[in-house]
C-alpha cells in the first residue's frame, strides 16, 4: 500500500519535474534556490534552520492552479483529497488586486504537524467568479458558464481512482503509478489549439479570465521553490539575466524576526501555443500566462499579530504616498523596526506569533520554583519557545504576484455591486469545509501547552502569555491608518479591504496553499 502522504511526495516531485520541462527558466530558479540555502547554511549554521531543516527547506514546494465553476473545484478537492490535503483559508483577490483579477481562492494542503513534516506540498487553487458583474455582463457570463460546462478537466477514472485513495487512505502500487500518472497529465500544458477570438474576448475583460475561461483544459500555471534568502536569490538571478518582477511581495528584510510570507517571481514568459482562427485554420501564436515564483517563509502569527501586520503595511502606503521618491522598501524597514518586536521572544511574550513550548530539560537548578505565567516561563528559562512557520498564503501579496504578470489591466465596472462569496460559500461550492488557518495553529499551539503544563504548573491558556502593548496600536496611529484600511470597503462594511472576516473591525488573515517533495523512493 502507498500511503497518502507517499503520493504526495511523489505526485510533487513528478509535477517539478514536468514543469521544468515545460519551463526550462524554472529549472534555472530551482538551482539558483539550492544554491542560495547551501550558501546560508554554511555562513548561518544552524540557524539557517531555524524554520526548517535544509532537507525540506531545499525540496519545498507550492503550485498554483486555476479552475472555472464550483463543480470542477470540487473535483479538485477530491484529486488532493487522495494526497492528504484539505481546503485551507479564503482569499478574495477581486479586492486585494488593482487590476481585474476576477477570482476567490483557497490553499490545499496537509494540516496535521506530522504531515506536515513529512510533506508540506501546497496548491493554491483560484476559482473564476463567472456571477460577479463588475467583470461579465450577462451575456458574456452566460456564454463563459457554458463554455465551462462543456469541458473536462479531470478524467473519471482519476476521480474514481482519488475517492479509493480518500477511503482507504492509500493505493495498492499499480493504482498509485495510474493515479500519479493521470493526475499530472491532467495539469500538463495542453496542446489543443485555443479559439483566438474566444480567447481575446476574455483577454479584454482579464487575463486570468482568459486563463482559466479561454482554454479547454487547466494547467499548472507555476511552482514555487523555498529560499533562505530571498534578496540574494532576486540579485542572483537578475545577475543571470533573468528578468525579475519589480518587487518583493510582503514583508520587508530587516534584522528582527521573519515573519509570514515574501514572494517574487521572474516574468511571465511568452510561450507558442496553437491558435485556432475563426476559418478553422490553425497558426501559431504567443500566450504570456505562466512564470516562476519563488518565496521564503516566515513565523505564523496570531490574530494580534496579523491585525498589527495590515495596520503596518498600511501605515507603509502612507509613507510611500508621503515620500514618492523614496524606496519603499527603505520606508517599510524603518516602520518594522519602530513597531515589531526585534525577538522571537518578545513577538511570543506579546502573543502576535505562534509557537510551541518545551519544556528546559537542562535548566540550571537554582532552588526556585517554576512560575505560573507562560512569560515568565519563558523569561526565567524553563520553557523556550520553537516558531511554527507560516504555512499559507497573503491576499495582497498574490494579488501583487498576479497582478505583475499581467499583459494588461483589463476592466472592471466598479459601479456595480460586487457578488459576495465568503469562506462559507465556498465550503458549499467544495463540498467540504474550508478551513481556517488560525485555528489549525492554535491548535498546535495548545498542543504543546498542554504537555507543557502537568511539568512546570503553567497556565496552559495562550491568552495567559504577558503581553506588552504594541507601539503601532497607540491611538495615533490607530486614528492615522484606520480611516484607509476600512474606506477601501465602503460597499462592504463586515469586510474590511472587501474580505470576510469573524472579527469585525480586524482585517481577516486569509490564505491558501503550496508544495514539497522529499526523497521518498517513489520512481520519479
Amino acid at each position: 500500500m502507498i500511503s497518502q502522504w507517499q503520493l504526495r511526495a511523489a505526485f510533487a516531485a513528478r509535477l517539478s519535474d514536468m514543469y521544468g520541462r515545460e519551463v526550462p527558466a524554472y529549472t534555472t530558479l530551482v538551482d539558483v534556490s539550492r544554491e542560495v540555502n547551501e550558501d546560508v547554511l554554511r555562513a548561518r549554521g544552524a540557524e539557517a534552520e531555524r524554520l526548517g531543516s535544509i532537507g525540506r527547506v531545499t525540496a519545498e514546494r507550492h503550485g498554483a492552479i486555476r479552475v472555472g465553476t464550483p463543480q470542477e473545484l470540487g473535483q479538485v478537492a477530491r484529486v488532493f483529497g487522495a494526497l492528504g490535503m484539505h481546503p485551507v483559508g479564503f482569499y478574495d483577490l477581486r479586492e486585494a488586486a488593482a487590476s481585474a483579477v476576477p477570482v476567490v481562492s483557497t490553499a490545499f494542503r496537509p494540516v496535521d504537524g506530522e504531515e506536515l513534516a513529512r510533506n508540506p506540498f501546497r496548491v493554491f487553487t483560484s476559482l473564476l467568479t463567472t456571477a460577479d458583474p463588475r467583470f461579465f455582463d450577462p451575456e458574456l457570463r452566460s456564454r463563459l458558464e457554458t463554455f465551462l460546462t462543456g469541458r473536462e478537466l479531470f478524467p473519471p477514472e482519476l476521480l474514481a481512482l482519488a475517492d479509493r485513495a480518500t477511503a482507504e487512505r492509500g493505493l495498492s502500487e499499480e493504482d498509485a503509478e495510474r493515479f500519479l500518472h493521470l493526475a499530472v497529465s491532467a495539469f500538463e500544458l495542453s496542446p489543443e489549439p485555443v479559439d483566438k477570438v474566444w480567447y481575446e474576448t476574455l483577454e479584454r475583460i482579464s487575463a486570468v479570465a482568459a486563463d482559466i475561461g479561454g482554454v479547454r483544459s487547466t494547467h499548472i500555471n507555476h511552482l514555487t521553490p523555498r529560499v533562505l534568502d530571498i534578496d540574494e536569490l532576486y540579485r542572483r538571478m537578475t545577475d543571470r539575466g533573468i528578468q525579475m518582477i519589480d518587487t518583493i511581495q510582503g514583508p520587508p528584510a530587516w534584522k528582527g524576526p521573519d515573519v509570514l510570507l515574501r514572494q517574487t517571481s521572474f516574468r511571465a514568459l511568452d510561450e507558442p501555443r496553437a491558435m485556432r482562427l475563426t476559418d478553422g485554420s490553425v497558426t501559431t501564436g504567443a500566450l504570456r500566462v505562466r512564470f516562476g515564483e519563488v518565496e521564503a517563509r516566515g513565523i505564523a502569527l496570531t490574530h494580534d499579530g496579523r491585525a498589527l501586520y495590515d495596520r503596518l503595511l498600511t501605515l507603509v502606503d502612507h509613507e510611500v504616498a508621503r515620500h514618492p521618491g523614496v524606496d519603499r522598501g527603505e520606508l517599510a524597514r524603518g516602520v518594522w523596526e519602530e513597531h515589531l518586536p526585534r525577538t522571537e521572544r518578545e513577538l511570543a511574550a506579546r502573543g502576535l506569533g505562534w509557537f510551541t513550548y518545551h519544556v528546559v530539560p537542562d535548566r540550571p537548578r537554582d532552588g526556585s520554583r517554576p512560575p505560573a505565567a507562560l512569560g515568565e516561563l519563558l523569561e526565567r528559562g524553563w520553557v523556550r519557545a520553537e516558531p511554527i512557520v507560516y504555512e499559507d498564503f497573503l491576499p495582497r501579496s498574490a494579488a501583487g504576484i498576479f497582478q505583475s504578470n499581467l499583459s494588461g489591466e483589463g476592466v472592471r465596472d466598479n459601479g456595480q455591486e460586487g457578488t459576495a462569496h465568503d469562506a462559507a460559500w465556498l465550503s458549499g461550492a467544495i463540498g467540504r469545509d474550508v478551513l481556517d488557518p488560525f485555528a489549525l495553529y492554535e491548535r498546535q499551539q495548545s498542543g504543546s501547552l498542554a504537555r507543557v503544563a502537568p511539568r512546570t504548573g503553567a497556565r496552559r491558556r495562550p491568552g495567559l502569555i504577558r503581553h506588552r502593548p504594541p507601539a503601532a496600536t497607540s491611538r495615533s496611529i490607530q486614528r492615522q491608518i484606520t480611516p484607509t484600511t476600512y474606506a477601501r470597503s465602503a460597499r462592504l462594511s463586515s469586510r474590511p479591504l472587501g474580505i470576510w472576516c469573524q472579527r469585525s473591525r480586524q482585517v481577516r488573515q486569509q490564505v491558501a496553499v503550496a508544495c514539497w517533495a522529499t526523497n521518498t523512493g517513489w520512481p520519479r
